[in-house]
């Protein structure tokens, strides 16, 4: 009698244990999988796009510009204490205007500088890429990427275009809207500063020459 006990007791916890396998599967096959997949890259471009900021209590929009790798403006509208700022980043530095005025960045102006770095960042390492690869969602693309800011999530249309920008634990997020390419080509911005270079060298000597054969004659 008590080895039928202690079958009956065994027997019982192996269809407890195996219930549970079951229903845990069960479980695991019904949650829907993520698909993984590619998209061309339309990150490596000029443009300028109408932003909508989220950065914890902050609020603001403006005009953002991207001439190539590394170089990038942002022009506020909003909020008041905002307004009219425009912020440039070349080669990592960071310069500040109102008006045409330069000035340091202005305090109000700060959190947002730091943000807009992680996002020229991880816009301009996705952008050397042949392809974008990520979770496709509600027919946009979104790409996991890390900085040292944190986690982020690049949010680019069916084009490979930068629709989005989001860091959870810096409670950031950006919508872009309205984006329109300013080149088909973006050149660096050390393309950029070079070719200013060559074309201020060819005025100067052009003019050089003018004034020699003025002289001459």
């Amino acid at each position: 009698m008590i080895g039928e006990d202690i079958m009956k007791r065994i027997i019982a916890f192996a269809l407890t244990i195996l219930t549970a396998l079951t229903a845990l599967c069960l479980a695991s096959c019904s949650m829907p999988l993520k698909s993984s997949v590619s998209r061309k890259n339309g990150l490596d471009c000029a443009f300028q796009s109408e932003v909508s900021i989220s950065l914890d209590r902050l609020q603001a929009e403006g005009v953002l510009k991207r001439f190539g790798s590394g170089a990038w403006e942002i022009e506020f509208s909003s909020p008041n204490t905002l307004s009219g700022v425009k912020l440039e980043f070349s080669e990592g530095n960071t310069s500040a205007s109102y008006k045409g005025l330069s000035f340091s960045v202005p305090q109000s102006a700060v959190p947002v500088r730091a943000m807009m770095l992680n996002l020229i960042k991880a816009v301009d390492e996705n952008a050397k890429l042949d392809e974008l690869k990520g979770e496709e969602k509600d027919g946009s693309l979104e790409i996991s990427g890390e900085l040292e800011g944190g986690k982020y999530l690049l949010i680019v249309d069916k084009d490979g275009r930068l629709s989005g920008f989001e860091m959870d634990n810096n409670k950031l997020k950006i919508t872009f809207s309205e984006l329109t390419l300013i080149d088909e080509k973006a050149p660096s911005s050390s393309e950029t500063t070079a070719s200013s270079s060559e074309e201020t060298t060819t005025a100067s000597t052009s003019e050089t020459s003018t004034e020699t054969t003025a002289a001459s004659e």
